[in-house]
Parts: structure tokens; C-alpha cells; sequence
């Protein structure tokens, strides 16, 4: 059993699950549009292009070869000036497509601040309105829980946004396992043995249907076989998945332009002490008495989820994927300038060291060998 927290009354409250609001996916973006992109705008000044890098026709950056990259965007020139391999990135010219890769299961209907749910919504409005209106074409694979039962074909403009968001609206209600009869001092250390890091959101707190365990690797294996030619991608998830994702990751990003947009909650980092609570299992709605109240439960339940962060960074890393970290309490804009920023200095390294190998660069054995011409 994954365990998550009850619902409450009071959005906000610590611990708490939040109360969704009515889901209007046009309200939702006209909202977006005024706090979140004209703040951006009027930062970036419309140049979003550092974010939607992929393979146009103006060069972005060059940058070492990593594993999982692409063999055909290797630069043999610049390869064989520094001796080792690089690799061109490109500016995604008007015409590209991005594909949203949304994981919509039942644990992104938890959080203490905000719903996951709704964060992932907001991130994936403002972006998918800020490539609509460059030009872009949008499209979106969504996985409610049972594997992708959505597939919205890449178009442009606002309606295809406004289409994208309404598939995003949460589903019916799951029925609940009511728990059985146990003290709080069993119920704790039951729950203890089981609890991971993840704690995954209740399905009673809203929204979604018991479609089983969640298997990313689905969604991103759809992926692999709808999204012809090269794009952008961005993989929306708490990443609350049964493993066996990180090699299709891996997959998709040697062959585009992949951002992993990951969703948290603190919750799911340290439990706040609420006393004896209902824990539930989003995935089969079984649920369990615990006592949070438990010094003992609240330390294993931190060092699990601390195992468990490093785990899923550690894969994020390894599939070669850039990673937007956002929390439920986050400011959207905000994050996503340090995102941006991130990924400018990233590039301005990968600058550097390239010019650094083309200074220190070993002379080439056979030129060293060849006699000079002598000179007339």
C-alpha cells in the first residue's frame, strides 16, 4: 500500500488534501494569460527559444556527446578539431511540433498547497500557449491510469490549447476500501513497512478512476510510435510509476528534444504529524489507519522518500533529460525562469568546454609526423 493524506475541509491546511475548484479550462487559460505569460513576456521579451530547443535551423549550442545522444547530430568537424565527440542542438523552427506526455493517474489528485493535478495544468498551459502562439503545433498523449486512453493530434492555435486543458479535468470518483479494524500502534508500523517515499495521493480526496498501477513506461513507449519526426516533448508526472520507465526515457530523448516536468508535494518529502489518519491506496482505494503522531513512522517514512528522490534523480540524469522540478506551492513564473536560466548557463558551460578543448587540444600524431614544405 502507498499511502497519502486525508482529505480536508480547509484548502491550505498543512497535511491537507486541497478541495478542487470547478475545472474551466477557459478561465483556467485566461488566467494563465494575464499572471503567468505576460509576466514572462515582458521578461524574456517573447524569446522563449532557449526553452524550445530541438532541430531547426539555427544552432543553439554545441555540446559534448552524452549516452543516448543521437549519432547523426554529432558535429565531425568540431569533433575532430577537439578530439572528442560533440553534438549540434538547434532552435525549433516554427513549424515543429511539441508533444505533451501527461500522466494524469490517481496520485495527481493530492497536495497540501495545491492539487498536482492543477499545477500540472497551469505549467502545461502556459507552455503549450506560448508555442501556439509562435506557430507551433501541439499535441498530447494522457494516461489516466489504465495506460493512454487520449490522443489529441498536434494542431495550432488556442483552441488546440483549450482542447488539451479540458482533457486534463478530473474523472469520477474512486470507491473506497473502508480500513479494517486495528490500533494505531499496529496500524503505524504496518504502514511503515509499506510506506514509500512516494505517498502517493488518496483517490477519495478526488477526481480520478482505479485504473491499477501506474506504468509510465506505457505512456512514454506510446510516444515512441505516435511522435513522428523530431519535437519537443515534455513528460508531465510526479513520476510515481512501477520502475522499468528510465530506458524509454532514454529512448526518447536520443531521438528529440525531452523535458522531464516532474510534480511534488512536500507532503510526499516529510509527514506532518495529523494524529491517527486514514492512509489510502490510490491505486486500489485500500485504505489504513496510521499513527503520523509516531516519531518512529515520521522518520522512516523521510528517509524512504529521501531514498527514493535520489532514485528518481538519479534516472532523470541517466536518460540524458533536462528536469523542471516544480512543488505545489511553487510560483510558476518563477520556476520557470530558473528553469530557463538553467538551461542558458548549461549552454554557455558547454560553450566554454568546448572552447577550453580547442586551446589545450592534443597536437594529431600524423601531422606532427609529416614533413614541413620547404619554402621557396
Amino acid at each position: 500500500m502507498t499511502p497519502s493524506l486525508p482529505m480536508a475541509d480547509t484548502p491550505g491546511r498543512q497535511g491537507a488534501a486541497v478541495n478542487a475548484p470547478p475545472w474551466r479550462a477557459d478561465e483556467r487559460l485566461a488566467r494563465l494569460e494575464w499572471t503567468v505569460l505576460k509576466r514572462l513576456d515582458g521578461i524574456l521579451q517573447g524569446d522563449w527559444r532557449t526553452l524550445f530547443r530541438g532541430h531547426g535551423l539555427d544552432l543553439a549550442e554545441l555540446r559534448e556527446y552524452q549516452h543516448h545522444d543521437d549519432v547523426r547530430r554529432i558535429d565531425w568537424n568540431v569533433t575532430a578539431r577537439v578530439g572528442q565527440p560533440f553534438v549540434r542542438e538547434y532552435l525549433e523552427d516554427r513549424e515543429a511540433a511539441a508533444w505533451f506526455l501527461l500522466d494524469l493517474s490517481a496520485s495527481v489528485d493530492f497536495g497540501t498547497v495545491a492539487r498536482k493535478r492543477s499545477v500540472a495544468a497551469d505549467i502545461t498551459g502556459v507552455l503549450a500557449s506560448a508555442l501556439a502562439r509562435k506557430g507551433h503545433r501541439v499535441g498530447a498523449l494522457v494516461d489516466g491510469g489504465a495506460g493512454v486512453d487520449t490522443t489529441l493530434p498536434a494542431r495550432g492555435g488556442r483552441r488546440q490549447v483549450l482542447a488539451l486543458l479540458e482533457r486534463m479535468a478530473p474523472r469520477a470518483p474512486l470507491k473506497l476500501v473502508k480500513p479494517g479494524p486495528s490500533t494505531s500502534e499496529k496500524a503505524s508500523r504496518e504502514s511503515s513497512g509499506k510506506a514509500t517515499a512516494s505517498a502517493r495521493s488518496s483517490a477519495a480526496h478526488a477526481g480520478t478512476t482505479h485504473a491499477g498501477t501506474t506504468q509510465l513506461d506505457a505512456l512514454l513507449r506510446a510516444a515512441r510510435q505516435t511522435v513522428r519526426g523530431r519535437s519537443v516533448i515534455f513528460v508531465v508526472s510526479d513520476f510515481i510509476s512501477q520502475p522499468g520507465w528510465e530506458a524509454p526515457l532514454a529512448d526518447l530523448a536520443a531521438r528529440h528534444d525531452v523535458v522531464a516536468i516532474r510534480i511534488v508535494d512536500p507532503a510526499e518529502r516529510t509527514m506532518p504529524d495529523l494524529g491517527l489518519i486514514p492512509m489510502v491506496d490510490a491505486e486500489s482505494g485500500a485504505s489504513l489507519m496510521v499513527d503520523t503522531g509516531s516519531a518512529r513512522f515520521r522518520e522512516r517514512y523521510a528517509r524512504l522518500a529521501a531514498e527514493r528522490e535520489a532514485q528518481v534523480q538519479q534516472s532523470l540524469a541517466g536518460a540524458g533529460v533536462d528536469t523542471l522540478e516544480l512543488t505545489t506551492g511553487d510560483d510558476l513564473a518563477a520556476a520557470l525562469l530558473r528553469f530557463i536560466h538553467a538551461r542558458r548557463d548549461r549552454a554557455r558551460l558547454n560553450a566554454g568546454a568546448m572552447a577550453w578543448h580547442r586551446h589545450h587540444r592534443a597536437p594529431n600524431p600524423m601531422q606532427a609526423s609529416q614533413p614541413r614544405k620547404a619554402t621557396p
